[in-house]
């Protein structure tokens, strides 16, 4: 099929919107991003296998929580490393040289001070985003946080029948490719987000070991527990005390 040069663009603006509801939502059905992008699924599937033979999409198997229903289950598409390229700022190779350097000049300790400072934006920047989003969850504002850095983050709850809470997802890491070499980078980065959220996270999954997202389980958090009886007696038991040293 030829096109036309004002075709041809509206053929790469659409791939690209395709392209960026891939990294802004992840893995996703050809009629799911039918839906979402209001084209046809025939027209999706062409930018799909457009995609696919430039190296930017692959299929992959989708994956299911609990039993799974009768019939084979739609493939799912996904942004691969060279297609998230094609997002990223390009200094990647650059930033592993330096991290590469600071590990032979200063040693694991100087990788992971950069690493936490590197992503200090966090603490600095959840309270005053929790003021202007008073509506949020502490979750959503973390997503929020990191969505202000790239990061295309969002929340979701933790599907049935797995543990009540939420996972975070980012769709998007800016750092994926030095990551895989530096996991401090994650590391420093899931520590922060339990400082903020005050409580224990878990990292499920992350783009920089060949996820299609980076996935962080947290569990609500635990109840506080109450003793209306000891709390019954410890009333009850003052005005004693107090007629005890006022008769004393």
């Amino acid at each position: 099929m030829e096109f036309t040069g004002t075709e041809q663009k509206q053929e790469q603006s659409t791939r690209r919107r395709v392209a960026s509801t891939l990294l802004a939502r992840g893995p996703q059905t050809a009629a799911a991003l039918a839906s979402e992008l209001g084209l046809t699924p025939a027209a999706v599937r062409r930018h799909l296998e457009a995609l696919q033979a430039d190296g930017a999409v692959e299929p992959r198997e989708p994956r299911t929580v609990g039993s799974r229903g009768r019939g084979r289950p739609a493939k799912v598409f996904a942004l691969t490393e060279q297609g998230r390229e094609g997002f990223a700022s390009g200094y990647d190779d650059l930033a592993v040289q330096a991290l590469r350097f600071l590990a032979e000049t200063g040693g694991d300790d100087a990788v992971r001070a950069f690493a936490e400072q590197r992503v200090s934006f966090i603490e600095d920047n959840f309270e005053d985003t929790m003021t202007e989003h008073p509506e949020a969850t502490p979750a959503e504002v973390l997503a929020l946080v990191l969505s202000q850095q790239g990061y295309a983050a969002s929340v979701r709850d933790v599907p049935a029948p797995a543990a009540t809470g939420e996972q975070l997802c980012q769709q998007h890491c800016p750092v994926s490719h030095v990551a895989h070499e530096f996991p401090q980078l994650c590391e420093a980065e899931t520590a922060a987000i339990s400082r903020v959220l005050e409580r224990h996270v878990l990292r499920l999954a992350t783009i920089a070991h060949g996820d299609g997202v980076c996935t962080t389980c947290i569990p609500e958090p635990p109840a506080v527990p109450s003793f209306p009886q000891a709390s019954q007696a410890s009333a009850h038991s003052r005005p004693s005390d107090e007629r005890k040293q006022v008769t004393s």
